[in-house]
């Protein structure tokens, strides 16, 4: 918040230096979005996530060093649904915990209705539409004004062919009015539409899905998350929906990746896979034309009661996972 104030002062000053006739007419202003990043002084680490919590409560484990130093200490983003109990509460001490270290927090809204149709091991989410509505509501309002990015709802537009028109339709309009709630409460947030993986729908299908469910309104879209292709796939992916907007709907959007458990690429498995490695750290840039690289699943994370996490459930924190994906093995 130190820099956002700095911004908003310097702002208000340079704004006093126009002549009377420079001043814009009200019904032409437009608002300019803050960027974030440059609010900030680098990625949030999340003192409490899985990783931290378990090193910390098992000094004596030989695993705990190597999680600490190669998991815990990354920033990474955290996930907010009914498990977080009072919405507004819970985002609102994670991103004020980040404000006050002037660092940047990555926060994932997962919560629709209908949630995971297609994958199953995560399914849930708010009762009705209604009830959507007011806990995006709740959690765009407790971020207010402080920097963050937010991830909309992974799989959501990825989960079509699971769903009835009458579904889709309903399912644009809640995250359509999703991101008019971080517009209007969250104005230094950057938002995100997750548009899947290079291996789950074409690029121009996916460009159709982002653009009905309101990507114009959205800062970008992500990829990538929980899975574990490379870079490199999900770039090449990204760039084609990109390009794809731009021919069918006069836009682009930029892009970011998830990279916690990419690092040695995919399988075809995508739950619970054994042999796989944590990514890149999170990072502006990264090459290949990815806004930025981040961790967006917390690597060790369970899938799902399936693959090498076996009899766990999805978000659990599974330390011998996150162990051999240190290296990869």
């Amino acid at each position: 918040m130190r820099r956002l104030l700095r911004t908003l002062a310097a702002s208000a000053f340079a704004c006093l230096l126009l002549p009377l006739s420079a001043a814009p007419s009200s019904a032409t202003t437009t608002s300019v979005q803050a960027n974030p990043i440059d609010l900030t002084s680098g990625f949030y680490t999340d003192p409490s996530s899985g990783p931290a919590a378990w090193a910390a409560a098992n000094p004596g484990d030989g695993r705990a060093v190597a999680i600490r130093d190669n998991i815990a200490s990354r920033p990474m983003a955290r996930w907010f649904g009914a498990w977080s109990g009072d919405i507004g509460a819970a985002v609102g001490s994670y991103v004020g915990a980040a404000d006050a270290a002037d660092k940047l927090p990555v926060l994932i809204a997962y919560n629709i209705p209908g949630r995971d149709a297609c994958g199953g091991h995560s399914g849930g989410g708010a009762g009705t539409p209604a009830a959507y509505q007011s806990w995006i509501s709740a959690f765009a309002s407790a971020i207010g004004s402080r920097p963050a990015l937010v991830v909309i709802e992974p799989d959501s537009l990825g989960d079509f062919s699971c769903l009835s028109q009458a579904q889709i339709a309903e399912r644009n309009g809640m995250l359509r009015g999703a991101l008019a709630q971080f517009r209007d409460r969250a104005p230094n947030t950057w938002t995100y539409l997750d548009a899947g993986n290079p291996a789950w729908i074409g690029a121009a299908t996916m460009a159709q899905h982002l653009d009905g469910a309101g990507a114009r309104e959205a800062h970008g879209f992500s990829l990538n998350i929980s899975n574990y292709f490379t870079t490199g796939e999900n770039t090449a992916y990204g760039n084609a929906i990109s390009s794809a907007l731009s021919s069918s709907y006069g836009y682009t959007k930029p892009y970011v990746v998830d990279t916690s458990r990419n690092g040695n690429g995919s399988n075809g498995e995508w739950c619970n896979p054994g042999g796989r490695r944590i990514g890149a750290v999170s990072q502006s840039g990264g090459g290949g034309g990815a806004e930025m690289l981040l961790w967006l699943k917390t690597p060790g994370e369970s899938d799902g009661n399936c693959g090498v996490g076996g009899g766990s459930a999805a978000g659990q924190f599974l330390p011998e996972v996150a162990y051999k994906m240190i290296f990869g093995y």
